[in-house]
C-alpha cells in the first residue's frame, strides 16, 4: 500500500508539475512571451538559492564539500554546453557542405543552448523530490499526500523556467513539454528508489541538490541573463526587472507556502 502510494505521488507531483506549468506558458501567459526570458531567469536563480542550496546545507554536510560540488557543477554544465554547441556547429558545418550554402550573410545565431543543463538538473532535482516524498510517505500516508501536493506546487514555476529555455532553444511546445514531462517522471524513480534505500540515500541528498542548483545557476547566467542584456528603453528595461522579480517572488512565494503548509 506505501509503495502504491509513492509511486501515485510521486508521479501526480513529477509530472503534473509539468503539465500545469505548461498550461500557465503557453496558455494563460503565453501573451507574455516577450517577458518569459525574464521570468525563467527569475525563477531558475530562486530555485537554486532560496529552495536547493538553503535544503542541501541544513543537512549539516561540511559546507566546503556543498560548495566544491557547486562549483564542479557548473564546469561540467559549461563542458557540456560546449559540447553542445560545437555538435550543432557540426551539423550546420556538413549541412552547409551539402546544400552549398556559400552565402555569407546566412545566419547560424546561437539559440538558447542550456537545453541538456536544464533537463540534467531537472531529473537529479526530480531524483532528490522523489526520495522526499518516499520518506514522509513511509513516515506517515497523510504526510506523504502533503509532500507530494506541495512539491507539485513549488515545482510549477520552476518548470515554467525550463519550458521557457526549451522552447527558445528553437524546440516545439510538444517537444519541450515531452523532454521535461520525462524529467519529471525520474520522480518516480526516486521514490522507488527512497523507499528502498532511504538510509543510505540521506548522505547523498545534499550533493544532489548542489549539482541540480549549479545546472540552473548556469542557464540562468550563462544562457538567459546575456539574452536580457541588450540595449533598451528604461520602460523595456524596468519591465525586464519586474519580470526578473516576478519569477524569484512566484518561486519564493509558492515555496514557502508549500513548508508552512508541510509543518502544520
Amino acid at each position: 500500500m506505501t509503495l502504491l502510494a509513492i509511486l501515485l505521488g510521486t508521479l501526480a507531483a513529477g509530472i503534473g508539475s509539468v503539465w500545469l506549468a505548461a498550461w500557465l506558458s503557453f496558455g494563460i501567459v503565453s501573451r507574455y512571451t516577450q517577458h518569459m526570458l525574464s521570468l525563467a531567469a527569475g525563477a531558475l536563480l530562486a530555485t537554486a538559492f532560496l529552495h536547493l542550496l538553503p535544503e542541501a546545507f541544513e543537512a549539516g554536510v561540511e559546507p566546503h564539500n556543498l560548495f566544491v560540488t557547486l562549483l564542479f557543477g557548473l564546469l561540467f554544465f559549461f563542458l557540456l554546453d560546449k559540447a553542445e554547441l560545437w555538435h550543432h556547429g557540426h551539423e550546420h558545418h556538413h549541412g552547409d557542405m551539402h546544400h552549398g550554402d556559400m552565402h555569407h550573410g546566412h545566419d547560424h545565431s546561437k539559440p538558447l543552448s542550456g537545453g541538456w543543463a536544464i533537463l540534467a538538473g531537472d531529473s537529479v532535482h526530480c531524483f532528490g523530490d522523489g526520495v522526499l516524498i518516499a520518506s514522509a510517505f513511509i513516515v506517515d500516508l497523510k504526510l506523504g499526500v502533503v509532500a507530494a501536493l506541495a512539491v507539485l506546487a513549488h515545482e510549477v514555476p520552476h518548470h515554467m523556467g525550463d519550458l521557457v529555455v526549451l522552447r527558445e532553444g528553437s524546440q516545439s511546445r510538444q517537444a519541450a513539454v515531452l523532454k521535461v514531462s520525462l524529467a519529471g517522471a525520474i520522480t518516480a524513480l526516486g521514490g522507488l528508489t527512497g523507499y528502498a534505500l532511504l538510509d543510505q540515500l540521506h548522505g547523498v541528498l545534499p550533493y544532489m541538490l548542489a549539482i541540480a542548483s549549479s545546472s540552473f545557476i548556469y542557464v540562468a547566467l550563462a544562457d538567459l541573463i546575456p539574452q536580457l542584456q541588450k540595449r533598451l528603453s528604461s520602460r523595456e528595461t524596468a519591465a525586464q526587472i519586474i519580470w526578473l522579480l516576478c519569477g524569484i517572488a512566484l518561486v519564493s512565494g509558492v515555496s514557502v507556502l508549500a513548508h508552512t503548509f508541510i509543518l502544520h
